[in-house]
């Protein structure tokens, strides 16, 4: 659900605001917002020491975030310090120095490691050109009046050598020799032996052909290649304890800088939101005013807090419901435990705004269901619940992996429970090998019963939309809301005389269901206008389009059935075993992502248009400690 927001002020004495604002930005529980303008309120402004001051710490902090983020690996999970204001200002000018220091040697050590991977990758290169051409590069010295190019061909280029051939011929007919050789990789080495006369045509020759040469490194001499590779291979060697010297310099600085970077961030975000904190208050010559938003479980701590930090001269009032619009309010969502990791869904989309309905209990239910009666298999299920466990134990609380490791837990349950219902395990390996029978229908033969399941589960989801539509516009727009629920009723309407028509229920229920739909669609045309009847037929096909979980469902289990069927189709028993696990691995690759997307889409396209209303702000509340959140240049 969203929070109730109340909107407070806060006026006090101008020689307090200081205080006030070390006492707000401790508790961290109130948005702020500059306050209206109104004769004599000015809003307040930095003096021109504090100027300098904001953007000498971004200066900092950027060298500290930059640090932090080259020594990140080497240290321990972050915490949330709580660092006095007053101790740490006396240490931004060390904190300064140590930013820019810590940030210049990390920075260089992971050149240095970079460098000499790249080394290492061409040494290992270069052994496999010798390794291709030994006997006749260990002959190279004698060749006085040759030049030799070695030539590297990526993979799948091998229809360039004919080329070349070709090009050296009419370039400088016969006076060459060209060698080839596939080298470890894919890729295939090119050996050209030329006379010293014609070596500048060739040299043209291979750059008009963008040919990729590898001479021999200057920083072995520019020796011949035969001469070069024992240094090479000699170098191959230091390379592995060079990197791990690298490695652990970066270690040694984490360890004696990681804590106190950590300390120095915290403190100078703290520093840095206290400075842009200040143009939001409005003052006057002896007083000021702030402005924010608070939540209303908050709001009676928000006042003692203050009391008890300053005095009772600091007084906090409500601001009438009268003087703010709710599309000014911020949003904060707040769920049940169990609906709380499908947040993350929502968090993909612009959050809805404040006053109106927040979907997510909604979408915890549904998008389960969706996904369990796509992929409806007990074995795969079995399988998704053990990469939730694997991903929950490897993921840590608050993290955007624990978030998703937590809704597989409800995918992987109705999934085991719709291959209940429809009897499968691998497909229909379980009815091949325990006997297992479908509880309500075999999906490889019952197409049209899973049909009318899901049109009517869509059914079902879309009338929730509209109703919820009709909560949402009746507190803000009554006639959009009357349009809706006519909407609604219609649907309902045409359901009725379906299931009249076909004798499912009883035909005294045909007549009432077409006259009450006679009386529904003029409502609808009056309370929508003319685009009504376009709308009800999108809405119409918003339901039909849940059709997709039966063709997705159906699709799924002839693959896990065709993967079953291989083991005794390709004559050896263990080639049909590995070919059939390859399929059920594959099958088990599209039911997490096939079902994810389309579960996703018929949410957040025939679900959420119904009543989703985005735009929402969020909610920042001005605190100690944010992770350098709302520290900006402006």
């Amino acid at each position: 659900m969203i929070l109730t927001m109340a909107k407070v002020r806060i006026l006090g004495p101008r020689d307090r605001l200081p205080d006030v604002l070390r006492s707000l930005q401790s508790l961290a529980v109130l948005h702020l917002t500059p306050p209206a303008p109104a004769a004599p309120l000015t809003q307040a402004e930095l003096s021109g020491q504090q100027e300098r001051e904001r953007r000498h710490l971004l200066s900092v902090i950027e060298d500290v975030h930059a640090a932090l983020a080259e020594l990140t690996p080497f240290l321990p999970a972050p915490h949330r310090p709580a660092i006095p204001i007053e101790g740490a200002t006396r240490d931004f000018a060390r904190w300064a120095r140590l930013g820019s220091q810590v940030r210049g040697t990390a920075e260089g050590l992971r050149t240095r490691a970079t460098e000499l991977e790249e080394e290492r990758a061409l040494i290992l290169k270069y052994q496999g050109f010798f390794s291709a051409f030994r006997p006749l590069l260990e002959n190279e010295a004698r060749w006085k009046n040759a030049t030799i190019y070695h030539v590297l061909l990526k993979r799948g280029e091998l229809d360039a050598i004919p080329r070349l051939r070709t090009s050296l011929t009419s370039v400088i007919g016969d006076a060459f020799e060209l060698y080839s050789r596939e080298i470890p990789g894919g890729e295939t080495a090119l050996l050209v032996v030329v006379s010293a006369t014609a070596a500048p045509r060739v040299e043209q020759l291979l750059a008009e052909a963008r040919v990729q040469e590898i001479p021999v490194p200057a920083a072995y001499g520019g020796q011949s290649l035969a001469e070069a590779i024992p240094l090479m291979l000699a170098r191959l060697g230091d390379l592995p304890r060079e990197v791990e010297e690298s490695r652990k310099a970066r270690e040694a600085l984490a360890r004696a800088h990681g804590t106190e970077l950590r300390r120095a961030e915290n403190a100078i975000a703290h520093r840095l939101q206290t400075l842009n904190a200040l143009p939001l208050s409005g003052v006057t010559a002896h007083a000021f005013v702030l402005e924010g938003w608070v939540p209303v479980e908050a709001r009676r701590e928000l006042a003692e807090k203050l009391r008890a930090d300053v005095d009772e001269s600091v007084v906090v009032t409500d601001v009438s419901r009268e003087e703010w619009q709710s599309e000014e309010a911020p949003v904060v969502l707040k769920n049940p435990r169990l609906f709380r990791p499908f947040e993350t869904v929502i968090s993909l989309l612009p959050l809805p705004r404040y006053g109106s309905i927040d979907p997510t209990p909604f979408v915890a239910v549904f998008f389960p269901v969706f996904f369990g009666l796509i992929l409806g298999d007990i074995g795969y299920g079995m399988a998704l619940a053990a990469i939730g466990l694997l991903l929950h134990w490897r993921s840590k609380p608050g993290t955007m992996l624990r978030s998703v490791s937590e809704i597989i837990g409800p995918c992987a349950l109705f999934t085991i429970i719709a291959g209940v219902l429809f009897g499968e395990f691998f497909g229909d390996l379980g009815r091949r090998w325990f006997g297992l029978r479908p509880l309500a229908f075999n999906r490889e033969e019952a197409l049209i019963p899973f049909l009318l399941l899901a049109v009517a589960i869509g059914a079902v989801h879309i009338l929730l939309g509209l109703i919820l539509g009709v909560v949402s516009a009746s507190r803000r727009h009554p006639r959009e809301a009357v349009g809706k629920g006519a909407a609604a009723v219609a649907i309902v309407l045409i359901v009725l005389a379906l299931l009249a028509a076909i004798g499912i229920l009883p035909r005294a229920f045909f007549t009432p269901s077409v006259i009450g739909l006679l009386i529904a669609f003029p409502v609808l045309v009056i309370a929508e206008g003319l685009v009504a009847p376009i709308e009800f037929l999108s809405t119409l096909g918003n339901i039909l389009s849940y059709a997709r979980i039966m063709a997705l469902g159906i699709a799924s289990v002839m693959l896990a059935v065709v993967a079953n069927r291989m083991v005794g189709m390709l004559g050896s028993a263990v080639v049909g075993v590995m070919f059939a696990l390859l399929f059920h691995l594959v099958n088990f690759a599209i039911g997490l992502f096939s079902p994810t997307i389309h579960a996703l889409r018929l949410h957040y396209v025939e679900f959420f248009g119904k009543f989703y209303s985005p735009g929402g702000v969020r909610y920042e509340p001005f605190g100690a400690w944010t992770g350098g959140a709302g520290i900006t240049r402006s």
